[in-house]
């Protein structure tokens, strides 16, 4: 018989638990320039996405005259949808004509349109020559995000840099509600030469300065990143040379035609169906994670005071992702993406009953040492802290908790299971279910003119019971359909 005394000991064993701990973040050791690079784009994008999200509805309302019902439609079934199916369009002209191109393309479609929405209060004009083009512009930056991540990291890098990535977008999220916060409470009186920004335009100045501060980083992404094939390179110069105006027009002809045989390509494979049903389960998760910039806004105003701080509300659940995020990304490597998404999904629904509660069940709390603590330390009230601060501080923890298992590694779901040089498309569909969450929330302002109007009797409880059986939908889903959904991802077993 063997001496099983003798049989080496696996090396992973001999190294110290915080040691094998700390070597899941030094994987990025070396990494290359372009990969930093991707993470300070991420942080440009999301702050003035994110500055731009929480002002949107109140915007809508206060500065163009929009009705809560108008307001929560224009947001939930115009300009979210159409951001998103821009997006799954905008991955694969990514695909044809490269990741440096389509970033300078949508930071110079936003910046124009950003311009656009700070100077005019015209309806129609802030509308189309405004909303409409950001979603374009927008819809060009986000998969260009998650194609980037997966190509300028390595298979051992991978995991670690979507939860990064995650953590880097929380910390625009956490930076865009103290700037929404803080740009509402001085409630400035600005004059440029007659022209008087309201408190909304001023936030979009904000959004716009990051925008253009975009530019110059993304000039210093290398050219060399965008790699194409020789036939590809080929048209290039032939479109070069045949002068400007009839060379766009071929490279908008060869793109389109790329663009097209591409999705022929997905529309053939299976797998691209079974992501589809997984994303749209994935959107009821998504609605409660947008609601922070859609309902809580007038929820809070109209609850809690008006101007109340809840951008730092929001940013409780940025502190913890920030924290959380790479922490629980670095630990479940070994862990398929789908069964996190899984577990993530259901701890994250069984947060969004908290806010359904009766708030005389945390009137203690509230009166108590954690409410002194929330209230008048963290978010600086006077007087009595409200129970919606205590509940909303439980509520935004839990699904912190959840949220750092799931949301990363849906996107790292996409770009696992995707064909070699269809990242870009796969990755765009990632932000599927923001459409589906986008769609739920667009009822939003009739469940506030409901539930929670600006007078009368509210039920806010009610509203949030509805956000909470949303929710619930996604972990029920994954689990029941998970024979049909679940794709093999590539490098695990599992």
């Amino acid at each position: 018989m063997a001496d099983l005394s003798k049989a080496p000991i696996p090396q992973e064993e001999i190294v110290p638990p915080f040691s094998r701990f700390i070597a899941k973040f030094t994987v990025l050791r070396g990494a290359r320039r372009e990969l930093w690079l991707t993470f300070l784009i991420k942080f440009l994008i999301y702050t003035a996405y994110s500055v731009t999200n929480k002002t949107m509805v109140l915007w809508l309302s206060k500065d163009l005259g929009f009705s809560d019902q108008a307001a929560g439609a224009l947001v939930g079934w115009v300009w979210a949808p159409a951001m998103t199916v821009f997006t799954l369009l905008a991955g694969s002209v990514t695909d044809a004509v490269g990741l440096r191109r389509t970033f300078f393309l949508g930071v110079g479609i936003c910046t124009i349109a950003r311009t656009v929405m700070v100077t005019t209060t015209v309806p129609w004009l802030a509308l189309v020559c405004g909303v409409l083009p950001l979603a374009v512009g927008e819809a060009l930056g986000t998969p260009v995000l998650l194609a980037a991540t997966r190509k300028y990291s390595t298979t051992a890098q991978r995991s670690i840099s979507f939860s990064i990535i995650y953590m880097i977008m929380n910390i625009g999220y956490l930076a865009a509600g103290y700037i929404f916060d803080f740009v509402r409470q001085l409630d400035l009186r600005l004059s440029f030469f007659g022209f008087q920004p309201t408190a909304h335009q001023q936030l979009f100045m904000v959004s716009l300065a990051f925008e253009i501060v975009l530019f110059p980083t993304i000039y210093f992404l290398r050219r060399s990143a965008d790699e194409r094939s020789e036939d590809r390179q080929l048209q290039d110069r032939q479109a070069h040379s045949l002068g400007m105006w009839r060379g766009l027009a071929l490279t908008v002809r060869v793109s389109a035609l790329d663009t097209a045989r591409l999705f022929r390509q997905l529309f053939a494979q299976s797998a691209f169906f079974r992501l589809l049903a997984f994303f749209l389960l994935i959107g009821f998760l998504k609605a409660i994670f947008l609601q922070m910039d859609y309902v809580f806004p007038k929820f809070g105003d109209r609850e809690l005071g008006l101007h109340a701080p809840v951008g730092k509300i929001a940013g409780i659940n940025s502190i913890l992702i920030i924290i959380l995020a790479p922490v629980v990304g670095a630990l479940t490597q070994q862990f398929s993406a789908y069964r996190m998404v899984v577990i993530g999904g259901a701890i994250c629904a069984a947060g969004v009953f908290v806010m359904a509660l009766p708030t005389a069940w945390f009137e203690s709390m509230a009166n108590g040492g954690f409410g002194d603590w929330l209230g008048h330390g963290y978010l600086r009230l006077h007087g009595p802290v409200h129970p919606y601060y205590v509940m909303s501080a439980i509520y935004l923890a839990i699904f912190s908790v959840g949220e750092a298992f799931y949301s990363p590694r849906v996107y790292e779901y996409a770009a696992a299971i995707a064909p070699p040089g269809q990242e870009a498309s796969y990755g765009a569909l990632a932000y599927l279910p923001f459409l589906v969450g986008k769609l739920l929330v667009g009822t939003s302002g009739w469940l506030l003119a409901i539930f929670c109007p600006a007078t009368g009797p509210r039920h806010s409880g009610m509203m949030w019971f509805v956000f909470a059986c949303a929710a619930s939908i996604a972990p029920l889903g994954l689990l029941i359909f998970r024979s049909y959904i679940r794709v093999p991802e590539a490098g695990r077993a599992d």
